[in-house]
């Protein structure tokens, strides 16, 4: 349970990490997009190289990036096999055939890019969660949604619930491991190969994981009773946010690598090369 990633925030003191917040989140927007529309193994390279060069300049040791993957390694290589098996190409010969299951050149190349994408998805947030604070993203949300507010969207409401989110995460991965470690002294399996095993020793762990958060919920909502919130009305910031040239810049990098991207899909100018790149 400790390699969860998300809402965990790795101090460095790099340049991503004093980037502010509200261009780290238009960034990974920027991103998200960007990575649905790659289509072909050089815009993903590409793609990937960029995120390797941030992840560099985080600061951040590239294996707890990578952590953040291992509970979802499965559902990638699951989701990849489906593809390829179910995977259908009417203009070409199957290179192998097990009774109704075939498996074409183009069903590899779309499972490849499937599971490229899918770890991609999943890599920025998690260097974003990693290199910013709950409370800078729960600032810089509020920020960028703060035009709502005319239309009494509780924007504010919003990004508290997100940052009490993110806070949380860390606390009750730790509430899980003392659980699972308290189970396994009165002899729970959790290491058992019979999968039916394995939900019967969870359910232990689920039902005093649920109280222990509920009641932290209620402490919670004690504690901000007992210091007079009453909603954003009137509150003010201690760290107000302020943009940087370099901020500018960085968006203005990520904007030049979509352009590209584009370009490498679609080929407006008709060169050669970028049709041979583009499988």
């Amino acid at each position: 349970m400790r390699d969860v990633t998300i809402g965990q925030y790795y101090p460095s003191g790099s340049l991503v990490h004093r980037a502010d917040p509200r261009f780290k989140l238009i960034i990974m927007l920027l991103y998200l997009v960007m990575v649905f529309f790659c289509d072909s193994f050089f815009s993903f390279g590409f793609l990937t190289f960029f995120l390797i060069v941030t992840i560099i300049m985080s600061r951040v040791p590239p294996l707890k990036v990578l952590r953040g993957l291992r509970f979802i390694i499965i559902i990638v290589l699951i989701t990849t096999v489906l593809m390829m098996i179910f995977y259908v190409d009417d203009g070409s010969e199957p290179l192998a055939e097990w009774g109704i299951f075939h498996i074409y050149l183009g069903g590899i190349y779309a499972s490849i890019k499937l599971a490229w994408r899918l770890l991609l998805l999943i890599l920025m947030p998690t260097l974003l969660t990693l290199t910013s604070t709950p409370t800078e993203l729960c600032d810089g949300l509020e920020s960028l949604l703060s035009p709502l507010k005319k239309l009494h969207f509780p924007v504010h409401e919003l990004a508290l619930i997100m940052s009490i989110a993110l806070r949380l995460v860390p606390t009750l991965i730790e509430e899980t491991d003392k659980i699972m470690n308290a189970q396994k002294a009165r002899g729970a399996q959790f290491e058992s190969k019979n999968p039916f095993k394995k939900i019967k020793a969870m359910l232990p762990v689920l039902i005093p994981l649920f109280v222990s958060s509920f009641r932290r919920a209620d402490d919670l909502a004690d504690a901000m009773d007992s210091r007079c919130y009453r909603g954003a009305k009137g509150r003010t910031r201690m760290n107000k946010l302020r943009c940087h040239i370099g901020d500018i810049l960085a968006l203005l990098a990520w904007c030049a690598i979509f352009v590209c991207i584009l370009f490498l899909n679609y080929n407006w100018f008709g060169w050669e090369f970028i049709t041979l790149l583009g499988v």
